[in-house]
């Protein structure tokens, strides 16, 4: 099953994209045997300012036929990492082909675009910077991988 990671904003060189390419390295290497991978980002950008309703529209074209897609939204469902994994195996058992990540921008994501998805999912009733949240998202496909694998990886 593809990972797609649709995001508001570019990531430039620095520490973030540092981490994140680490972890979509690692979760390539485990992910691969079970099923899982390879992780693609797409990245878009509203260039004429048109708010949350362009942004989604730009993330609705980014997200492939079919594809499962989840929100990453405060609002959102919180999992504990094994049940991110079993839902990510779930999937996949299911013969979907694809899954969709969608992080909306500094204004959060449009409300049309929430309602549509087929999972919120928030990392805590905190808001994260949505740069910070790819991170977090691609440790979590890690970790989910490594979860779905066996490995030492995740102590819990």
């Amino acid at each position: 099953m593809r990972v797609h990671v649709c995001a508001v904003g570019r990531l430039r060189s620095g520490p973030e994209r540092d981490l994140c390419d680490d972890y979509i390295a690692r979760f390539g290497r485990t992910g691969r045997p079970l099923g899982l991978g390879p992780v693609e980002i797409r990245e878009v950008e509203d260039r004429k300012g048109g708010g949350r309703a362009a942004e989604a529209a730009l993330l609705d074209r980014a997200v492939p036929a079919g594809a499962a897609r989840v929100v990453l939204d405060e609002r959102g469902r919180m999992l504990n990492s094994p049940e991110f994994a079993d839902m990510l195996a779930r999937w996949r058992d299911q013969g979907r082909s694809d899954v969709a990540f969608l992080i909306g921008g500094a204004d959060g994501l449009d409300p049309a675009l929430r309602k549509g998805a087929d999972m919120a999912i928030s990392f805590g009733p905190m808001v994260w910077p949505h740069m910070l949240a790819r991170v977090m998202l691609t440790e979590q496909l890690y970790r989910a991988a490594a979860i779905l694998a066996g490995t030492p990886y995740h102590r819990a």
